[in-house]
């Protein structure tokens, strides 16, 4: 606000958060079945965009066999006790970026 006395004029400042890259990719994970398996990824900054991990075209969530955690720019998926079913392409993908192992 701009106040000179017997006139005023108001502005605002509106901001768009900076969208997220992945700078750190998936890497391929080779492991024995019955084992876990740990998938990371780290992006250029924390963010509050929606961030999804993928088993082929299924998201995943948390639960008793999937552990998805994020500290700061880390974001971690963790498989338990993999099986043969669990083979496959493992992706995450946040704004318009992926990545894929």
């Amino acid at each position: 606000t701009c106040d000179t006395g017997d006139q005023q004029t108001t502005a605002a400042v509106q901001l768009k958060e900076a969208a997220a890259t992945i700078v750190e990719r998936l890497r391929d994970v080779a492991t024995y079945e019955g084992e876990d398996a740990v998938f990371e990824c780290r992006l250029s900054r924390e963010t509050a965009q929606d961030a999804q991990w993928f088993l082929g075209d299924v998201p995943l969530q948390s639960n008793e066999m999937n552990e998805i955690r994020v500290q700061g720019t880390r974001h971690s998926l963790i498989l338990r006790k993999v099986t043969l079913e669990d083979c496959g392409s493992i992706s995450f993908r946040v704004g318009q970026h992926s990545s894929a192992a």
